[in-house]
Formats: C-alpha cells, structure tokens, sequence
C-alpha cells in the first residue's frame, strides 16, 4: 500500500482519490508517521458488513449465559 505525507496529498488530493475510488488505497502520512488510510466506501462497507451477523442462528446463548460459573467463581473467592 502507498503511503504519501500531507503535502503530496493536498498536492494531488483529485488523482488520489480517483485511484483509491479504484481500489488504490493509500496511507497519509505526517512527518513519516502514519496518519489515515484512504479506502473506497463500498471497500469499508463490505469489509465492516462481513463480520457483522456471520453466525446469525449458528449459535444459541443461553438465557443465564451471564450467571454461568458463578459457584465456581464464587468458591474461587471463598477458597473452597
């Protein structure tokens, strides 16, 4: 992946954006320390909506998932 400093990008912000609208991501970067990534939007949006519901109706949680253990950690704590 490219990276550019601020400078060059406000320089040639048009053609970057055009390549990145292409699927040519880049990094901006200031004083060589990177700062932003550039990607395009249906990029960012297919990448957040893969992960979002991939196990929808794989799984099952349980109605007392936030009490499962207790005994066990409550005699962790009692030294039993």
């Amino acid at each position: 992946m490219r990276t550019v400093n601020i400078h060059q990008a406000k320089t040639h912000l048009s053609r970057l954006v055009e390549a990145a609208a292409r699927g040519d991501s880049f990094v901006i970067a200031k004083a060589g320390k990177p700062l932003v990534k550039v990607v395009p939007l249906d990029a960012a949006d297919r990448a957040a909506g893969a992960r979002l519901g991939f196990l929808a109706g794989e799984i099952a949680v349980p109605d007392d998932f936030d009490r499962l253990g207790d005994d066990e950690i409550a005699a962790g704590f009692d030294g039993r």
